[in-house]
């Protein structure tokens, strides 16, 4: 049966990383989550309860998943296993399915941990099904990557998804400030004098990740000289020496993170391309996550071009994808091309206003029924309800148009999309007024 000793026993040794040491061994020392682990919150009463079942821990890199899965194990008296995605296969897997199939026979759960769950790939997921279905294991994956596209179906179907967010800087702050008091786990032997605002622009640096500002506060005390006293004083020039660049360190999820994005987008929007690279620089240098900023850049393509350069979200989300597949700082210089490709695209926001005005009858008008005869008919009884009658083929039709009503009776006439004349959308403001002429004409 899973003890606390057998779990967190790795952090009784002074050799391993400080960041594994003051692994937190209790949701009272977890910090961070509080969505779903704070009192009266979901996880937490699972947790509390003892009513576990597999689930995803979808989250950023150095926020709990894994101390929060051998939190569990503890919890549940369950065996944990834990089993990386990356050095792992099938012949493993089947060794650690017959192992907690024993298990369960003698009444003892087995909670099998897969770190990187997404490197899997499906055949693979597919070997857990059975044992999850069954009931040998309880399966706790962790992902970086969103569930939805790296998982299959099957198995999500099976597990609840628990989203983790990047920690706080203030969150960094009281894991820092743990380890420097700790005797037993952390730095508290040691005599380390730091200042508040040492721990600040650590905990910025971190990027919501515990494990970075763990490891670096370690090093930095590894690698300073003690005073003739035996303090070890962590200055600034110490952080920076440590850090080896200079950075340009903001918190990335208050005003300065809003402000430079904002910024960027602006700029973009206002078809700026060099202020466009500078504020792009800034925020990457900075070490803000550069699949965010792709991500934003796929939205201003839709915002602020949309079809007055089609083009403009393919390079966007080349981009994204560039910087998915090789990281910082390789991918800068792809994010830089969409960005100066976004910023010198012809702008339009039609299809945005378009989408905007379509979000409002549907939520505040009445959810009318689809008309019938857009309906499909694959039964007997729905044909004989009326389902399809009516329904104009377009292929049968000169310039495949039919003059036939496609929006509910209260909306018949609403006109949401407005293309402008700026670039190509030119092409289908011409498009959609002879589209309307020839309906009109079939109409007469």
């Amino acid at each position: 049966m899973a003890n606390q000793t057998s779990i967190f026993d790795d952090e009784v040794k002074m050799s391993v990383p400080l960041a594994d040491r003051m692994r937190p061994k209790d949701l009272d020392e977890f910090v961070g989550q509080e969505h779903i682990l704070g009192k009266g919150k979901i996880l937490r009463k699972l947790i509390e309860s003892g009513n576990i079942t597999s689930m995803i821990l979808w989250g950023p890199p150095g926020v709990g998943k894994t101390t929060l899965a051998k939190i569990i194990a503890q919890k549940t008296n369950a065996k944990f296993e834990n089993f990386s995605a990356v050095l792992s296969g099938i012949k493993e897997i089947r060794e650690v399915m017959k192992e907690a199939e024993k298990r369960r026979l003698y009444g003892q759960r087995t909670l099998l941990f897969i770190d990187e769950i997404h490197r899997f790939n499906k055949s693979q997921q597919d070997a857990f099904l059975p044992f999850v279905e069954k009931g040998d294991i309880i399966l706790i994956g962790a992902t970086t990557e969103n569930p939805s596209f790296e998982l299959n179906s099957a198995l999500l179907s099976r597990s609840k998804v628990f989203v983790l967010n990047p920690l706080q800087p203030k969150d960094i702050i009281v894991l820092l400030k743990r380890a420097l008091a700790d005797e037993k786990r952390g730095l508290g032997r040691m005599k380390i004098r730091v200042g508040d605002d040492i721990l600040e622009k650590l905990s910025v640096y971190a990027d919501g990740d515990a494990r970075v500002a763990l490891n670096t506060l370690e090093l930095a005390v590894l690698s300073t000289v003690p005073s003739q006293d035996g303090t070890i004083y962590i200055t600034d020039e110490v952080l920076q020496q440590v850090l080896q660049k200079k950075t340009l360190l903001y918190d990335k999820k208050g005003e300065e993170h809003y402000n430079l994005i904002s910024a960027f987008h602006k700029s973009i929007r206002n078809s700026d391309s060099d202020a466009a690279i500078y504020w792009l620089a800034r925020m990457l240098e900075a070490g803000e996550d550069p699949l965010y900023i792709a991500r934003r850049m796929i939205r201003m393509a839709s915002e602020d071009i949309g079809l007055a350069d089609p083009r403009a979200i393919e390079q966007a989300v080349a981009a994204f994808h560039a910087a998915h597949f090789i990281g910082m700082p390789e991918c800068s210089t792809s994010l830089a091309q969409a960005a100066v490709y976004l910023a010198l695209a012809p702008k339009s926001n039609a299809l945005y206003t378009a989408y905007l005005e379509a979000q409002e009858d549907a939520l505040n008008t009445l959810a009318e029924p689809v008309p019938l005869h857009l309906r499909n008919a694959p039964t007997k009884l729905m044909k004989e309800l009326g389902y399809g009658e009516g329904y104009k083929y377009a292929h049968d039709y000169e310039n495949k148009v039919a003059a036939m009503q496609c929006l509910p009776d209260s909306l018949v006439g609403k006109e949401y999309y407005r293309p402008t004349g700026n670039g190509a959308e030119e092409v289908y403001k011409k498009r959609k007024d002879h589209v309307k002429s020839l309906q009109t004409g079939q109409k007469s």
